[in-house]
């Protein structure tokens, strides 16, 4: 028999994220699909965060005991049950009901933390009211700093550990799969809006009784009657201000006194720069190949600004994480934890909490076969000797300290500011 991803509806029978993301598929009209699958202009960036991944060979160790194995991963000093977290993602009311408080309560069920995205529609008072929630805010500085100083108050009085500043979206990529959807935009064209009607199960969940979902917490920055998915675009749109600089940073950091973190940037240098802001973690991004075609993976600059920022601030990831594996691969290399994106709304997508559960159970399945498979019984037995991939192994080694920075073996581009793009070709 040929081989075949799972073709049914049940959430409970996807195997790997993979299986999730067809059966994502299959539920959602094409559009939401789109808006969630979709990269910029030739989708380089977008195959290249994937891509990389398989050139971080692995050499595991044998005859240890395994038997049991330790997940827990400290982040900001407070342990978290594993070593990845459910990243900010916009427009999550177009794949479920209630989409955001709903990958919030499944990241509570991990006890792991939850980034609620700015253009969410859930309200981050809703998510910080659920039992157990680990909360941090995204954000976007918005031309109308008002609006930005009235949520970080919000965020302040709830009590949420950290906000996460967005900056690589001052001007919005290139995203022309998502904009083929519609006739003008968020207008759907007519192929679309059949697509649609083929999808009841969604309309009935989506957008019957509430109608279009609303922006749950950007309602003092819109037009009165503007705040729903399909009003606000060009709102927003007009609000992003290309003038975006390191200033900015500081009028945050000034008025914030919580853990702060700067997510988008890939550059060791920005990260280097980050450093004299007094910013507490950097999430290493190229938004999941949605802005620039053609940047590097973060996996590629992780190591330099892992060994840059070693014990000054946190060093986070995210963009094309699929296995287990992947997860590894990012700690091996100085990483202290990874986002989720796409990865967790597959599983909100095919089954709604649930199925957001059940993305997270298989990611952490695979953290755990992969941690026993290597020979070590927990994180912290993780080293650079288990990455058999010279140039990686060596960049590995400049993290941990076992070795000067610019040594190695041939292959190495250590005195550089990303891995050579011939060590994955």
């Amino acid at each position: 028999m040929n081989r075949r991803l799972y073709p049914g509806r049940d959430y409970r029978r996807a195997q790997s994220i993979d299986e999730l993301r067809e059966l994502a598929r299959r539920r959602l009209p094409n559009f939401s699909f789109e808006y969630v699958e979709g990269g910029s202009d030739d989708e380089f960036t977008l195959a290249r965060n994937r891509a990389i991944f398989q050139s971080i060979t692995l050499q595991p160790r044998t005859l240890r005991n395994v038997g049991t194995r330790d997940l827990r991963r400290d982040v900001f000093g407070k342990p978290s049950a594993l070593p990845f977290m459910v990243g900010p993602t916009g427009f999550n009311g177009l794949l479920t009901a209630g989409g955001d408080l709903r990958l919030a309560e499944a990241a509570a069920r991990a006890g792991i933390p939850f980034v609620l995205s700015n253009a969410s529609t859930s309200s981050i008072e809703e998510i910080a009211a659920i039992d157990g929630i680990r909360a941090w805010m995204q954000i976007y500085l918005y031309r109308t700093r008002d609006h930005v100083a009235k949520l970080v108050e919000r965020v302040r009085r709830l009590e949420l550990e950290a906000i996460v500043v967005t900056v690589d979206s001052a001007i919005f990529g290139n995203r022309e799969w998502d904009r083929r959807n519609y006739v003008r935009p968020l207008q759907l064209d007519l192929r679309n809006k059949l697509d649609v009607a083929l999808h009841p199960e969604w309309v009935w969940d989506v957008l019957v009784p509430n109608g279009v979902p609303r922006f749950a917490n950007l309602g003092d920055l819109l037009p009165p009657g503007k705040d729903s998915v399909k009003g606000a675009a060009s709102a927003l749109a007009a609000e992003l201000d290309p003038s975006l600089n390191w200033d900015d940073i500081a009028w945050l950091r000034d008025i914030w006194k919580g853990k702060l973190i700067v997510k988008g940037m890939i550059h060791p240098a920005d990260a280097e720069i980050a450093l004299g802001y007094g910013v507490d973690g950097v999430v290493l991004s190229n938004h999941g190949g949605r802005q620039l075609d053609g940047s590097v993976s973060a996996m590629e600059t992780l190591a330099e600004v892992a060994r840059l920022a070693r014990g000054r601030m946190s060093v986070f990831l995210d963009g094309g994480f699929r296995r287990g594996s992947d997860i590894v691969k990012a700690l091996l290399l100085g990483a202290d934890a990874v986002l989720l994106g796409r990865a967790a709304l597959y599983g909100l997508a095919a089954g709604k909490g649930p199925g957001a559960s059940h993305a997270i159970e298989i990611l952490r399945s695979e953290v755990d076969r992969t941690l026993g498979l290597l020979g070590c019984s927990s994180l912290d037995e993780l080293s650079p000797e288990l990455i058999h991939a010279p140039a990686w192994r060596a960049a590995a080694q400049a993290v941990a300290g076992h070795a000067p920075h610019g040594a190695g073996e041939a292959g190495s581009n250590l005195d550089g500011r990303r891995m050579p793009i011939d060590a994955f070709s």
